[in-house]
This record gives C-alpha cells, structure tokens and sequence, in this order.
C-alpha cells in the first residue's frame, strides 16, 4: 500500500522482527530534531522500538478487514432483531499528526437472512483502525464493510473517541470527545428503527 521499505539493509534483533536502517535513522532524526541525544543510553534503542511499535499499531494495511465477514451463519432459530455489540474499545492514530486517537465503538446490524460470529464485528474494526485515520473515514468504512458483505437491512455504525491531537497539543483541551455515526438501510430511512437501535447503543 505504501512504498517498499524492506529491500534495504535490515537491523537483525533475535527474536524480533528486522528493521529496515533508514527507518532507524528517520527516527534518530527526529529525536535529534527535538532536541535529545540519540546516542544516549536511554534512547539507543528507542528507534528499534519505534519503528516496531509503527510496524504494530499500522498492521491493519496488511489485511483485508472484510475477510472476517466471510463465513456466515444462517441457522439462527429466526432471529430477526437488531446484533449490537457495544462499548468496543479500540486505538488508532490520526493521519494528521500521528498521534494517538482512543475510543470505542458501537456496531449494530439487522440481519436479513444471515449473522456473522460477533467478534469478527471488532475485528473489522480494528483492521480498518489500525492504519493512519481520521475518525470519519474510520466510521464509514467499518458501516459500508459491514453493509456490503453481510447484506443486511441495516447497519448502524457510532464511534465516540479522543483525540491527542487535540488533547495534547494545539488547543490542548483535555477530556473532549468526538462522536460520530453512519446509518444505513432501515436504520438511516426509519425513524422509529434509528431511534431504536440509538437507544440501545445508549446514545
């Protein structure tokens, strides 16, 4: 998705996965930049873990988060009612400056003829999270992944999260939180059902 890193030298760590040196040496970069010592012993290592810890918290560019929507069920005694799973806490970061976006989700669905396992609804979640977001694309993509492969009558997607970028830096006002929503089929066309499955997400 993004350009090749892994074909230069490699920083070989036993145990661990290997660090392409410019890498390394972009982040040396930056710790000088800020005005510290790379070299200094508590920071020797810190482009190593770094760049690991990016390599972890963006792993959701190497998946496709609709592979957890595969395998469906369709013997569900006629279950016709609304699938929410609330309160799902996930951890992302913002594309703007890097930084750290911390919050939860609420994922509902009105199957029509089929369900799907109920973790694999945080799994796409968290495949679509764990890459450089902005919170509204993050919202949209989790509803339409969930609208396009389980075809159901409704999808109804709200995330509620914090976001350092605002919080740690810039204004620096702590404690505020940004929520947003997508709704979709009957949940974005009826009143009644919209207001149903809000009430149920306790928004």
């Amino acid at each position: 998705m993004g350009e090749d890193l892994d074909d230069g030298d490699l920083i070989e760590t036993p145990g661990k996965i290997p660090v392409p040196a410019r890498v390394a040496e972009a982040i040396k970069t930056l710790i000088a930049w800020a005005g510290d010592d790379p070299s200094r012993e508590g920071l020797a290592d810190t482009p190593l873990r770094v760049a690991r810890a990016w390599k972890e918290y963006c792993q959701g560019y190497s998946e496709d988060p609709s592979i957890h929507l595969s395998r469906t069920f369709e013997e569900v005694g006629g279950y016709d009612e609304i699938v929410l799973l609330r309160d799902i806490p996930f951890q992302s970061h913002c594309e703007h400056h890097m930084a750290p976006i911390i919050g939860k989700a609420h994922i509902a669905y009105l199957p029509k003829d089929r369900v799907v396992g109920i973790s694999k609804l945080a799994r796409v979640l968290h495949g679509f999270a764990r890459r450089l977001q902005v919170q509204e694309r993050l919202t949209a993509e989790v509803a339409d992944c969930i609208w396009d492969h389980l075809q159901p009558l409704g999808v109804a997607v709200v995330i509620e999260a914090s976001h350092s970028c605002m919080t740690a830096r810039g204004v620096r006002t702590p404690g505020v939180a940004m929520t947003t929503s997508r709704m979709m089929g009957v949940f974005r066309d009826d009143e009644r059902s919209r207001k149903e499955v809000l009430a149920l997400m306790g928004c």
